[in-house]
């Protein structure tokens, strides 16, 4: 059985542990509301959504966008989970409010509560200590561990706080990524950092006997599975029931985002081995497989019904929106199968559109379609189906003061990745639309890093799609920095208050070749 990747989804840093049957993970999840996802497993390889940890962080105007203000490329990043004393905690820090960020639960599919701690834990991890003691492993560059105060609100004055690692003359990436354990009474710091040659990514591991002694260690991973020299490293280990051994990490595939792998683990003499002989095989035993619900789905948005309900605010949980939403602006309609968004405020382009539903977008291809009403947008207004990353595309219906047109518009790659210098929106083609309805189509192919998306439509009944202006190149860039994404989307230009309305979306993850 082909294993890897995981999830075939863009879940970044990833952190992993095991209770009884069920293992639990968490990864990044940026500017997307609701936030903190936690996915769940029996088997290590197939993933479901159980919940996610918060609805809204701090409400700023940024995370809401309002006017020209955005989170792109913060937000919440590399989490940790651990369990303790019939608690789960998720521990975390956002970069555009240099906050941390503390949630508890006694169960992990919630309610999750918010509890102060002081400090900013870049990449952070925690250890409960089996003397009673709580450490907080964190840093880029330096690693440092903490000794936190025993309700973790914060460092414990006069406790541990040192600096354990130093990479900080790595001219690419140094240590970050923190994971940190004891096992068998041995200290053990899994972190990620590139070689120096070149730009790849290797997981490291150092260890210590106690948290006063020097930590040891060196790369334990530097592979890319024969995959474009795309390192494999930053994530969890967790154990099986049968004491087995496995690291959940993620190795960048381009466009589509950063993707969980699962490497086995063994251990030798107390250090770790990864792989075998160096290298991720491609196929090992694995916990035995059980089904699970999808990550990504369709929608009619009549029903609800399953685990894919819990999470985003009544709509199925595969849904994120685009920063956080306001959702006085928005409808669900069940009987109809509708869901509706109102613009508030005039946008240059579909990155500030407020309330964009979102949903990952699956390597290696896969497409989706909706089906738009645009009887009530206002002259200017544009709705439809976009690929969401900083160099966006979109196809879209809008309004014009002679009728309806279909419009195809992206913003293109500049060489830059700072969000103010982004290159403006620029339409490829439009095409006068005689009916308010439209069917869009986009498809895209992460293959290889191909990294393209290509845009269609059709009139509501029809059985045929015409291609709608060029095929569009998609890019991973750090001035959004996740993985792109679908989007039901609608923005003003000219006058808000105008209504987009769409149904019947249909996710279809066109299988591997």
């Amino acid at each position: 059985m082909k294993i890897n990747p995981i999830t075939r989804l863009d879940y970044p840093d990833p952190d992993v542990i095991r209770i009884g049957e069920f293992y639990y993970m968490v990864s990044t999840t940026m500017y997307f509301f609701p936030g903190g996802e936690i996915l769940r497993s029996r088997d290590l390889v197939h993933w479901e959504h159980l919940s996610y940890i918060y609805d809204t962080l701090d409400g700023t105007p940024g995370q809401r966008l309002e006017g020209s203000q955005n989170i792109y490329a913060q937000g919440m990043w590399a989490a940790c989970v651990r369990y303790h004393q019939g608690q789960f905690y998720v521990c975390f820090s956002a970069n555009d409010t240099g906050k941390a960020y503390l949630y508890t639960a006694s169960d992990p599919a919630g309610p999750w509560q918010r509890r102060p701690i002081q400090g900013f834990y870049h990449d952070c991890s925690l250890l409960f200590d089996q003397d009673g003691r709580v450490y907080i492993s964190y840093g880029h560059r330096e690693i440092h561990i903490t000794e936190l105060k025993e309700d973790l609100s914060g460092p414990k004055p006069g406790g541990l706080d040192r600096v354990v690692v130093s990479d900080k003359d790595n001219p690419r990436l140094g240590y970050e990524g923190s994971h940190f354990y004891r096992i068998n009474g041995r200290y053990y710091l899994f972190l990620i950092h590139s070689r120096r040659d070149r730009w790849r990514r290797t997981e490291a591991c150092f260890m210590a006997d106690s948290l006063e002694d020097e930590f040891t260690g060196s790369d334990v991973l530097d592979d890319d599975m024969g995959y474009l020299d795309q390192g494999v490293a930053q994530g969890g280990i967790v154990d099986t029931p049968d004491g087995r051994w496995y690291a959940v990490l993620f190795q960048d595939r381009g466009a589509v985002g950063r993707i969980p792998v699962l490497v086995p683990m063994s251990w030798k003499e107390g250090v770790p081995v990864f792989g075998e002989n160096g290298r991720i095989p491609e196929s090992f035993p694995v916990p035995e497989a059980a089904p699970t619900a999808p990550l990504v789905a369709s929608d009619d948005f009549t029903t609800a019904g399953g685990p894919q309900t819990h999470g985003t605010f009544g709509l199925k949980s595969c849904w994120q929106f685009n920063h956080q939403p306001e959702l006085s602006l928005t409808k669900l309609d069940r009987e109809l199968g509708t869901w509706s968004v109102t613009t508030d405020k005039l946008c240059a382009d579909v990155t500030q559109a407020r309330n964009t539903l979102t949903q990952r977008m699956l390597f290696p291809r896969c497409a989706a379609e909706i089906t738009v009403s645009a009887e009530s947008l206002k002259e200017g207004d544009v709705a439809g189906l976009c690929v969401l990353q900083c160099c966006y595309g979109l196809i879209g219906i809008t309004r014009c003061e002679d009728g309806y047109r279909l419009t195809v518009r992206t913003r293109e790659n500049d060489e830059t990745s700072q969000p103010a210098q982004v290159s403006p929106e620029q339409e490829w083609e439009s095409i006068p639309w005689e009916s308010s309805q439209v069917q869009l189509r986009v498809e895209a192919d992460f293959d290889q890093m191909k990294d393209q998306a290509v845009f269609f439509y059709r009139a509501c009944g029809s059985e045929n799609w015409t291609q709608l202006g060029p095929v569009h190149k998609l890019y991973f860039k750090l001035d959004h920095f996740t993985g792109c994404r679908f989007g039901l989307f609608t923005y003003a230009t000219k006058e808000t208050g105008g209504t987009a309305t769409f149904s019947d979306f249909v996710y279809d993850p066109q299988e591997e070749e």
